[in-house]
């Protein structure tokens, strides 16, 4: 038995289309001397898409035959550009051991082939507006695409980012891309501004061959918004005709209301008539409070003007005045301070109105005290502005005082962003402020 077998390709080199066919053959010859069977399989690159047929031959000794070997590589990224080897193994039954590869070089052609869209096609703006445009690499060879803006009357403004992008096949990518009118649309109606989007091969640098895959055309639209609609101007011109309405007609009568107003408490005030003077040898009328026979003294339970006999609450001959004073506490944080009012010897404060403010929003306990009363405790946490008013005044004698203690857990925040580095109170008090009464 002569141990051997041979098996040769038809074509050393192949070129094939994806989407297209192209076949060689193989011719298989049995050199043994027994009849033998011959399993015949591609193996390489290309083993995914090259048949043989007949995949299977029996051979008696000495003779040969020819099988076809078909290549029909797809139209999709899977089958890449380039040169790739071929093989077929042709593998005897009988004698595995005497198996042999004939090989050949397929170059599989490049195709381009590009799917974009842009999202959302249609959009909103006073001014600008953003899409998405994204393209997919469906060729097999690798690709740089250029995006390209355009719009026909050169009324908006394009900046895409990025504005080229490398894509290997069947590989996917998106840029941003940015519309800009020139000028706002004050008012009126919206305006609808088309444009489209090309996306396609970038143009070939000197010695390289065209691009023969035509740019995808992407259209989108920018609906311009006007800046103030139309109902605000409706709104605008209804409140000019009632300012028109209001200085021409309702002021003038207003005014003029006023001025008779005037005018006729000026008349009454004139027509009161005079006292009679008093004519010598008349008796005088005695004045409400005095008692008949008695020049000058004042009636049963009438205080003396300035007596030390002065009821509970009347001036004691210095009369009463309205006060306002605040007490300003600061306070270190984790810490204790007082601030006092005090109230001058020989005198009375009737509180009627205390205003507290936590304007910073500190942390901490605020204690008020009129004398020896303590008008409230409060946190501060939970107030920014606190308000007290009585009907019957809070009575603080002399040489007493109003006090604000105040503890300091945690200090606030001011309006200046900053936190404070004290807390810092503020209690407003309001009453007046009259001469101690006198005994008689």
């Amino acid at each position: 038995m002569t141990a051997s077998a041979s098996a040769e390709l038809a074509l050393a080199a192949l070129t094939v289309a994806p989407g297209g066919t192209a076949t060689t053959t193989l011719t298989v010859r049995n050199d043994l001397d027994i009849v033998e069977a011959y399993t015949l399989e591609v193996v390489g690159d290309c083993a995914a898409w090259t048949t043989v047929e007949p995949a299977r031959v029996s051979l008696y000794p000495g003779t040969s035959e020819t099988v076809t070997v078909r290549l029909a590589p797809p139209r999709s990224p899977e089958a890449r550009a380039g040169d790739f080897p071929l093989g077929v193994r042709v593998l005897p039954v009988e004698h595995p051991e005497l198996a042999t590869v004939p090989e050949a070089t397929v170059t599989v052609l490049p195709f381009r082939e590009l799917r974009a869209a842009l999202a959302p096609r249609r959009r909103r703006g006073w001014r600008r507006a953003r899409f998405r445009a994204t393209v997919r690499n469906l060729g097999n060879a690798p690709i740089t695409v250029v995006f390209t803006p355009a719009q026909a009357g050169e009324d908006l403004r394009f900046r895409v980012t990025p504005d080229k992008l490398r894509l290997e096949p069947g590989a996917a990518g998106e840029v941003r891309v940015q519309a800009r009118a020139r000028k706002l649309i004050w008012f009126g109606k919206p305006h609808t501004w088309p444009f489209e989007v090309k996306a396609g091969p970038e143009a070939p640098k000197d010695g390289d061959t065209p691009a023969e895959t035509p740019p995808s055309v992407l259209d989108g639209e920018f609906v311009q918004l006007p800046v103030f609609p139309k109902w605000l101007l409706a709104l605008l011109a209804a409140l000019i005709a009632l300012l028109l309405a209001w200085f021409a007609l309702v002021r003038p009568a207003v005014r003029s209301s006023a001025k008779q107003a005037a005018e006729q408490a000026v008349a009454q005030k004139s027509a009161a008539p005079a006292p009679a003077p008093a004519v010598e040898g008349t008796p005088a009328v005695p004045s409400a409070g005095a008692t008949p026979g008695g020049a000058g003294k004042p009636a049963a339970g009438q205080p003396t003007p300035g007596g030390r006999g002065a009821g509970p609450g009347a001036p004691g001959g210095g009369g009463a005045a309205q006060i306002n004073g605040t007490i300003d506490v600061q306070t270190a944080n984790a810490g204790t301070a007082v601030g006092s009012y005090p109230i001058p010897h020989g005198k009375v404060l009737d509180i009627t109105d205390i205003v507290v403010a936590n304007f910073q929003g500190d942390q901490g306990l605020l204690t008020i005290k009129a004398g020896d009363l303590t008008i409230t405790t409060i946190a501060l946490e939970t107030f920014r502005n606190q308000d007290y008013h009585w009907v019957t005044p809070i009575r603080v004698s002399e040489d007493q005082a109003v006090t604000a203690n105040v503890t300091c857990e945690s200090p606030g925040t001011p309006a200046s962003g900053a936190q404070a580095a004290t807390c810092h109170e503020l209690v407003n008090i309001s009453g007046t402020l009259s001469d101690l009464p006198r005994g008689n």
